[in-house]
């Protein structure tokens, strides 16, 4: 039993930490809908137009346009090569798995900081810069080894009991996995596609790089080029802010409930 002390010590370290994370979130609102360009606080005059002026300002809409393309391409790939990567490896079983399963992990622990510049003179000399095919190729490069590590260990929890009924009955690997294991590991393959429309929408630095057209470039460098042409209007910059994370805040408020339980068996049973 949890004594009175030990929950009022959990509510009390929860709500601090609570307070951290939407004090500045808060402020960031406020200060979007401030008339004052300064970034002074005046909640007695919500100017909710400033998410219009920044959209029309900024330019928003073309930049819409490459952030949908390329996160929407990241999505649907990674999360078919994940599916099958993790299928092949959690339940299949590959020819040389013990081997081959930690060459696909060594993409984790590598820094993205020491690859990327061998990696967009590899990218020029094919003329892949400057193209959505590169960009979600990177992406999709990043992503496939904590893919394929997140849906081995989602369809490492379904009863392999279940898996070996369906087998006598005659069912086919493709059927086990479009029947049974994809089911269950439902709330695993959101949040994968969750993690992975965060990441690549979010995305910044690649971005940068590998991205110079205005016309090509997706929201983010669209901010920072906003930024460095209104840098001193912080009502705007801050309302540009907030349309930004707002597909990610929406999407996760949908999927929330799936989120939790992906995160919580997803990643964590073997």
């Amino acid at each position: 039993m949890i004594s009175t002390k030990e929950k009022f010590f959990n509510y009390a370290v929860l709500t601090v930490l609570a307070l951290t994370v939407l004090l500045p979130v808060g402020w960031v609102l406020g200060v979007a809908l401030s008339p004052n360009a300064t970034g002074a606080l005046d909640l007695g005059d919500l100017h909710w137009g400033n998410f219009a002026t920044a959209w029309e300002q900024a330019n928003f809409t073309r930049y819409l346009k490459s952030s949908l393309i390329i996160s929407g391409s990241v999505v649907v790939i990674s999360t078919m090569l994940a599916v099958l990567s993790g299928y092949a490896f959690g339940v299949l079983g590959v020819v040389g798995e013990k081997w081959l399963f930690p060459l696909v992990l060594l993409g984790l622990m590598v820094p993205l900081e020491t690859i990327v510049v061998p990696l967009y003179y590899d990218f020029l000399a094919y003329g892949l810069t400057d193209t959505y095919q590169g960009i979600v190729l990177i992406h999709l490069g990043m992503g496939v080894s904590f893919g394929a590590f997140w849906m081995r260990a989602a369809f490492r929890t379904v009863p392999r009991a279940i898996a070996e009924s369906a087998e006598m009955d005659g069912a086919g690997s493709w059927t086990q996995l479009w029947r049974i294991h994809l089911p269950i590991a439902r709330p695993a393959v959101i949040t994968l596609v969750l993690l992975s429309f965060m990441w690549t929408w979010n995305d910044y630095f690649l971005s940068l790089i590998m991205v110079s057209d205005p016309g090509l470039q997706p929201m983010t460098l669209g901010l920072g080029a906003f930024s460095s042409r209104y840098g001193t209007q912080a009502n705007l910059l801050s309302a540009g802010a907030v349309l930004i994370s707002l597909p990610i805040v929406v999407l996760y408020l949908f999927f929330q409930r799936h989120f939790i339980r992906g995160m919580l068996s997803g990643a964590v049973r073997e």
